[in-house]
This record gives structure tokens, sequence and C-alpha cells, in this order.
């Protein structure tokens, strides 16, 4: 399944929306396989959830299920069953393969308000001439330095005449870049932390980020959907 994170539910951690979407099929009434053992689990498999405060358009998880059902009805009860702004858009029978497996890279859409466009350029242009830019994160394994350059396939500033954010008179640049999905995971917050290392790019007023896609590559760099291995020539509907 693919769904989206939209407007304020983008601030759900990956755990609330995982027992909201738990929740949701046994509202909907999903005949959901468990896991066996002393303490059954819904089988339910998430792939590369975004950060807690991104939105998302392209998120992605796999349920078994104890019984066929019709992937559109059932796209159609979970996503009645869900609060709006967690949006389930697109459901296929899985023809088998791991869903995982084919997440190779992210597209990603950050919108700095209150940065001039120029000024982002001149930092894009400083990153993409670095051959190493070195970043700090927190991980699970305690703080670690990273190349945050390597896993950027692309990292374009798109120009608008309007203002994304909707804050009229102020000036709003927007990046748009392609991640590969490397260890450890690269993510949008930190390449900004590069073009701060690179350029001394610091942001006067929280980004907002927003993932458009995610899936395997092509030979020419594009993202493809990786719920269309698993389609049979006909497409379920996305509302």
């Amino acid at each position: 399944m693919r769904y989206a994170k939209r407007g304020p539910l983008r601030f759900t951690s990956h755990r609330d929306f995982a027992r909201a979407f738990e929740r949701a099929l046994r509202r909907a009434g999903v005949p959901i396989a468990f896991s066996q053992g002393f303490t059954p689990h819904p089988k339910i498999s998430y792939a590369s959830a975004a950060p807690t405060g991104v939105a998302s358009e392209a998120e992605y998880l796999e349920i078994g299920l104890r019984e066929p059902v019709d992937p559109e009805q059932l796209r159609a009860a979970l996503d009645a069953a869900l609060s709006p702004g967690l949006d389930v858009l697109d459901a296929v029978v899985a023809d088998g393969g791991s869903l995982a497996d084919r997440i190779e890279a992210s597209h990603w859409r950050i919108e700095l308000p209150a940065v001039e466009p120029a000024a982002l350029e001149r930092a894009v242009a400083a990153f993409t001439a670095a051959d190493e830019v070195l970043v700090e994160r927190m991980t699970k394994q305690g703080r670690r330095t990273f190349d945050a350059r390597a896993a950027v396939m692309s990292i374009d500033v798109i120009r608008s005449a309007e203002t994304p954010s909707g804050a009229s008179g102020v000036s709003c640049a927007i990046l748009e870049l392609v991640v590969r999905q490397v260890t450890p995971s690269v993510r949008p917050d930190d390449v900004l932390s590069g073009l701060r290392v690179v350029a001394d790019l610091e942001p006067p007023v929280s980004p907002r980020v927003n993932r458009l896609a995610q899936g395997t590559l092509t030979a020419q760099g594009a993202i493809v959907d990786p719920l269309d291995a698993d389609r049979d020539g006909a497409s379920i509907g996305e509302h």
C-alpha cells in the first residue's frame, strides 16, 4: 500500500501511525494475519518511513492477510477508518519480492521561507562542487559523522512566482533533491546541514519538507513506484 501524511498529520510519529493503522485494520474488519508465538502481532511491514514532522505522498507498507480481498475495497475501507491527513492512496496484491528491496531512492521537496533563491543557488553550487560534505547526526548508535554529498543524486533550486508556504510578502526558496538509499540514511535535514557546512546557509524559519516519491531507480535516474512491479495491467485508482 501507498499512503500519505499531509498537513498537521505530518507530525504523527511512526509509532503513533502504527497504532492508528492497527486500529483502522480492526475498525475496517480487515482479515489481518498474525505472527505465531505467545504474543502474536499483526503482520505489517513498513518501508523507509519519513521522519516525524515531514509530509509525504509516498509512504509504503505491506500487510499479510488470512484470505484474499479486493485491493480497492481494502484501500477505501482503511482510508475511511483513518483520520483525514493520513490517506491510503493505492493498494495492490503483492506478487512476491520484498517491498523494502524496491526502495532505492527518495524525491524530496523542501520549502525554505525567508531564504532568497539566489542564496540557495550559491549554497547548492558549493555543495555540488564538493567531493565530500561531512555532517554529524545523533543515531541509535550514538553521534556519527558521515558524508551527505555522496548519496545526493540530484539537487536543484526551483524558482516559483508563488509563495508555497502561503506567507505573502516573504521570499521562499524551494529545493528539490533525489537521495539514494544508503546506510546510514541521508535525510533532507542532513542535506540542509551540508549546505550550512559549505556555504553557511542557515534558514531563519523551519523548513517544510515533503517526500514526493520513493522507489526503484531507472538507468536515467527516474524513480519508479515500487507497487508497479505487482500491477497486472489494471490500475487501482487513486482518489
